[in-house]
């Protein structure tokens, strides 16, 4: 929820900023990424998780193989040039479906990425045979994403508990071994510069054997911390040219992303990974009805996407 101490007064209004100027706007015009929500249940409970996942949060329930065919059916009746599927939780191989998902949209010949912490639920015996399938299937069509926030098993310990650190390289390793393709997300909550963050994974990677390029910014992303405590500027549409961005950089030019809600009888359709319980963004039911432009009326959409140059895709 949008905090009202920190930004009093601002993101009130999806049409006008809080000092009366015209709020910017971001229209679909070059669809890449079309994200999914496998559900909210995760393994682990972490301590600076945007969605609130844990092992109890199942606000966004389970997406079925066939509520993704759906949406990927759509896809092709609406001509969007997606190149990329994409798969979010929560933790995705939670999803008991998600081998038969992932394969759904590798076989119309789609890119798919999945966001995962490695750990236990990816290591299920019904999990590591689909992966081994699919990537022998579709070689070099899936990447797995997985979450290092910290090259440092301390401070990654620190926001996702004791022991995940060592439960997810024994993930990474085995991806590895079975030249599975892997892409790593890390944070910059830790307050590390750019260069000293990728130095860092550099060496974690070389260390493992890892075949991740730290300085390719599609391989190793760095978000930065979406804090709703921080106060931060609305974007308007003058901030363009004050900073010299295109609004069709911001990633809501590119993406949208679909949930299922807890007690919904069907799916929707969000404007963005990041704001999964906000109702301004949501769009519809249909990816027709998704291709509205976007108000940029959140903190989020300033210091993550605007300010921040942050992307979730590839």
């Amino acid at each position: 929820m949008k905090d009202m101490v920190a930004n009093q007064g601002k993101f009130l209004d999806p049409a006008i900023t809080a000092d009366g100027s015209a709020r910017a706007t971001v229209a679909l015009t070059d669809p890449q990424t079309l994200w999914f929500n496998t559900g909210t249940l995760c393994n682990i409970t972490c301590a600076n998780c945007y969605i609130q996942s844990s092992p109890t949060n199942d606000a966004l329930v389970y997406i079925t193989a066939d509520e993704v065919r759906d949406y990927l059916d759509q896809l092709e009746e609406r001509k969007w040039a997606v190149r990329e599927i994409a798969f979010t939780g929560g933790e995705p191989f939670m999803n008991p479906q998600m081998i038969d998902i992932t394969r759904a949209a590798l076989e119309r010949g789609y890119e798919v990425l999945i966001l995962t912490n490695a750990m236990l639920p990816m290591m299920r015996k019904t999990m590591r045979t689909g992966l081994l399938d699919l990537n022998a299937a579709y070689p070099g069509k899936l990447t797995l994403r997985i979450s290092v926030d910290h090259y440092d098993e301390a401070l990654h310990n620190a926001e996702r508990g004791v022991g995940s650190f060592a439960k997810t390289l024994i993930g990474m390793n085995w991806l590895r071994d079975n030249d599975i393709p892997m892409a790593v997300a890390g944070r910059s909550v830790f307050g590390d510069s750019d260069a000293n963050s990728r130095a860092g994974y550099a060496a974690f990677f070389a260390k493992h054997g890892y075949k991740i390029d730290a300085q390719n910014p599609g391989m190793c992303v760095l978000f930065p911390e979406m804090d709703e405590s921080v106060e931060v500027p609305e974007i308007t549409t003058a901030c363009w040219g004050i900073l010299n961005k295109s609004p069709n950089d911001i990633m809501c030019a590119s993406s949208r992303m679909v949930v299922k809600r807890k007690g919904a009888d069907a799916p929707t359709v969000l404007a963005c990974t990041l704001l999964p319980y906000e109702p301004e963004f949501e769009l519809g039911a249909t990816l027709a009805e998704a291709e509205t432009s976007v108000a940029l009326n959140h903190a989020h959409c300033a210091k993550f996407c605007v300010l921040g140059g942050a992307s979730c895709s590839a």
